[in-house]
Parts: structure tokens; sequence; C-alpha cells
């Protein structure tokens, strides 16, 4: 287990070597990838393309292929992308659920799936929506879910022969890139992920090259292979709009201060400079799990799709202020403007002073270091407080290969101490209308979001759910 996230955290900070970075336009080629790469343009596309590229589009693969990279040229042209590149990295998929609503995309999948078509790498996939085994769930809620994720069975079959990596629930997670499941891009590689939270790791934290795509588009990207190339996977689009100096008293909640960075940028690319004081300038697990959380902050507070940390992310360490866009802005982030943000955040419970039924932290997806802390933590205040459970219970989310990777008596103690370690996506969990309905609080300004739950910060959540009594605001 060590070895592994000993590798995962070289992995990350290696490769800063591998793809040399140059001032391109959108019309340039990216150096090291593109050399040598013969293209021409033919009638009615924009974009000039390869032999091979031209060859599927006039129906070498089939007619379905054709119809496939057609529409990933399409969108390319529609953002003026000179061309595609190979996707040589495994798709993530962002939809997980089984929704109605969604059945145009059912019956796209069938149109692939009857044309022999699957993705060109096993991909991997955004959480389950429910857990029936490790959660309670009323009657009520069953039905609901019943009727919301009407089409999960159909969906779950059409994944698994569209190349869902293993076939099995155990690729469903938010956190691909983490070591347990294994889908880690390279630095300055191109990928093609629509997960807010996965794109902004991967561009932020490994340095890989991902725009903020849409759900439909990334399928169609792992299927065809290609990605059109423009946005984020060109150096222009990575320079920084923003300058955000973080000048606080101690280091900031990830969570939070994602959120007022977030909300201040939209989907401007921001350069964080100060964190390092605290944080020093090493990619190690706490600080992995630090930018996880607040990427995911960034992409959903804002629409941040990438960030640069000095002295810390690869790119930054890089090329340093050099990442400054022309005329950038500056936001100066204080304790001050922390407290303001947090006070802020509304509170959508029908009663205020009602009792959580459940706290839900993991989203994005927990790290195996994020578990074995929050059962440190918990264990450690229930026996100072003389308690034998929590008075909140505590769902923790994480992917099923992280949760293998805790010792049965991580889980019996977890679920002695009133922990539900469970696979869901937090934000999925509370769609439903029933769910809602129940107040929940959160660490996740992600969750906060996207649903009901009301936020704390990590040690007030804490205490909320040992002592049962709110924390004084």
């Amino acid at each position: 287990m060590e070895l592994s996230r000993r590798n995962f955290i070289k992995t990350l900070g290696a490769g800063l070597s591998m793809v040399p970075m140059v001032a391109v336009g959108r019309g340039a080629a990216r150096a090291g990838v593109e050399k040598g790469v013969v293209r021409r343009h033919v009638p009615g596309v924009k974009m000039a393309l390869t032999e091979e590229e031209i060859s599927v589009l006039n129906g070498k693969e089939g007619p379905v292929m054709a119809k496939v990279l057609k529409a990933v040229i399409l969108f390319g042209d529609t953002f003026d992308a000179p061309y595609l590149v190979d996707v040589e990295q495994p798709g993530h998929w962002v939809i997980g659920m089984g929704q109605k609503g969604l059945d145009a995309l059912y019956d796209l999948s069938d149109d692939l799936i009857n044309a022999g078509l699957k993705a060109k790498l096993p991909f991997t996939i955004d959480p389950y929506p429910m857990d029936y085994e490790n959660i309670g769930y009323t009657e009520e809620e069953k039905k609901e879910n019943a009727d919301l994720y009407c089409f999960q069975e159909r969906w779950d079959s059409q994944t698994k022969k569209l190349g869902l990596r293993n076939g099995s629930k155990k690729s469903f997670s938010c956190t691909c890139y983490l070591p347990e499941v294994g889908n880690i891009p390279k630095y300055g590689q191109p990928i093609a992920w629509a997960e807010s939270s996965a794109v902004v790791f991967a561009n932020s934290v490994i340095g890989a090259r991902c725009n903020r795509n849409s759900g439909p588009m990334e399928m169609l990207y792992s299927i065809s292979g290609k990605t059109p190339y423009f946005g984020f996977l060109t150096d222009e689009a990575r320079k920084a709009d923003w300058l955000i100096e973080i000048r606080t008293s101690k280091l900031p909640t990830a969570t939070l201060l994602g959120s007022a960075v977030g909300m201040k940028v939209g989907t401007d690319v921001p350069f964080i400079a100060g964190l390092d004081k605290f944080m020093g300038d090493t990619l190690s697990l706490s600080n992995i799990d630090y930018l996880k959380d607040f990427g995911a902050a960034t992409a959903s507070n804002g629409a941040v799709g990438l960030y640069h940390v000095e002295n810390l992310t690869p790119e930054a360490r890089k090329l340093g202020r050099s990442l400054l866009a022309s005329g950038y802005k500056t936001f100066v982030v204080t304790d001050e403007v922390l407290a303001t943000t947090k006070k802020n955040y509304p509170v959508l419970w029908k009663d205020p002073q009602a009792k959580p039924r459940y706290a839900i932290v993991g989203c994005p997806h927990s790290t195996l270091n994020q578990l074995v802390q929050w059962d440190t933590r918990v264990d450690t205040a229930l026996k100072a407080a003389g308690k034998k459970e929590l008075e909140i219970p505590l769902i923790i989310s994480a992917s099923p290969l992280v949760i293998d990777r805790l010792t049965p008596a991580q889980k019996d103690r977890m679920k002695a101490n009133g922990i539900h370690i469970s696979h869901i996506c937090g934000a999925m969990y509370m769609i439903n209308k029933v769910t809602r309905s129940f107040p929940c609080i959160t660490t996740s300004n992600k969750l906060r979001t996207y649903s009901t739950a009301r936020f704390y910060e990590d040690d007030e959540l804490l205490q909320y759910i040992v002592t049962g009594k709110a924390p004084q605001a």
C-alpha cells in the first residue's frame, strides 16, 4: 500500500521535461506530439485531417464510426480547432447514473453497441448514485430512486459493452486518478474527460491537458480515440488570468478557499501565490488531498478547469510567473474574505435548527489518506467525549478500490463508531427529492453547491457529529 502511494506521488512529480512547453497559438502543433504528422483539408471540414481520419470519415470503420468522428470534427470546428489529436489515456465518463431524461444518450449507446463499437481504451466512470448495503433509506426514498434512476440496469449493461474497465462497479469513482483506481494521465498528455473535479485535478496537479467536456462528447472521444486541439490542450489557454494572493494567518480550509476563488474567477485560470508558505513545495499525500478538494470547489462554485499553485503544481514549478497572462487581475484572499464567503452561504433547510440526519464527507471521493484520518479523528474524539457512537451518523464516500485498502479492523471500528463507508456520489444521493428533504451537513463545497447540504469546516463538523450540537457561528 505504501509503495503504491509513493509511486503515485512520484508519478505526479515526474516527467516535467517529457513534453516541451512552447509558446504556441491555437493553430500550431504542440511540441513533441504532432511533429511529422501530415494533414490536409477536405470539403465541408474546417480543420485539417490525417489520411487515416479521412478514411474513417469515409466509412473505413463503418457508417456509425463515421458519424462518431464527424460529430467530433464538427464540435472541434465550432471552437476553431485546427486538428484532432489522439487520446492516449483511458476516458473517464461523468455519467455513472441511469437517470431518466437521458433517453437520447441510451439510444445513442445502443447504436454504438449494435455497430460493434466500444471505447478505444477501457474507461472509468463516475460514482454509483445509490448504496442500499451501507446506507439506510426509507421506503419512500427507494421508491423515488426507482423512478429517478429507472434506466440504471440498462445503463450498467451498456457501459460494460462499451468498454467499462473490468466491467465492474469497482471502476465507479470521481477520483479515477488515484493510485488505487489507476486512471492516471501523464504530464502534458491530451485527455478527454468531463467530470469537473477530475478535469481540474488532471490539468492542475498532474499537468495533463483536458477541456471541460460534456458527457456525450467525452463518450464520442473515447469511441473515436480523438479529441479536438483547442482550449486547455494549448499552451495559450493555460495562461493564468488571475493572480490570487493568499494573505491568511494560517492554511485556509481547502474547500472554503476553492469556493472563494471559484466564485471570483468563474471560468478563468487562477495562479495561486502564498499557499507554499503553508504547504511547502512537494506533492505530499496531505497536499494532494488539499489540492483535490480545493480544485473541486473552484470547479463547482465557479467553473475553473485549471489552476496553478506557485512552487507546487508542475507547470507553476516549471514556468513560474511567466504563466501569468498579460493584463492579469489580482485578488487578495484574507481571513476576512474567507469568513465573508462562508457567512454568505444560504441555509436551505426548512427548519434551520433541525438535527441533521447524516453528515457526508467525500465529494469528490475521499483518498485512502483521508479515510484513515477520519477514522482516527472520530475514534479519538468519541473517546475524549466518553461516547461510544456518533450522535449524527457520518457517511464517507470513496472509490470501492480505495475502500478495499482499509483493514478489517479499520472497517469494524468505523462501523461501530457510526461511520458508513460508501461508494455513492453524494450529489446524486441528494438529488432524490425525498432524501433532500432531510437536513444534511457536509465539509464539501461541491455538495453544498449541488444540494441542500449545509457546509461546515472539518473541525466544526467533527464537533457536530460527536456532540449532536451545532457549532456556534
